[in-house]
């Protein structure tokens, strides 16, 4: 069982930047990807970035509302991802969501979400 804790969330203006972080405990040998979904209110959650590595490789995937913004990466030694957001924009307020996919078959993990607001 893998267990994630985020952090950085806060409040914004439009334009400014934030960095997400997203740790893993528990059984963290068997993580090959990790990414962030986020949730606004009324909306459904929606895939924000992912990172997958097999070996030394990683290979990440953006939305297209954040490519160009937002920098998704990895710290194998501290088994954590990160979410760098730059050009923040009032459409990007929403609960950010960490997850954790295992190599193999098993429920995803999630983090308890952190609050993100964009606002002047």
């Amino acid at each position: 069982q893998v267990q994630l804790v985020e952090s950085g969330g806060g409040l914004v203006q439009p334009g400014g930047s934030l960095r997400l972080s997203c740790t893993a405990s528990g059984s963290i040998s068997g993580i090959n990807a990790m990414g962030w979904y986020r949730q606004a209110p009324g909306k459904e959650r929606e895939l924000v970035a992912g990172i997958t590595w097999r070996g030394y490789t990683n290979y990440a995937n953006y939305a297209d509302s954040v490519k160009g913004r937002f920098t998704i990466s990895r710290d194998n030694a501290k088994n954590t991802v990160d979410l760098q957001m730059k050009g923040l924009k009032p459409e990007d307020t929403a609960v950010y969501y960490c997850y954790a996919d295992m190599s193999w078959a098993s429920p995803r993990s999630w983090g308890q979400g952190t609050q993100v607001t964009v606002s002047s």
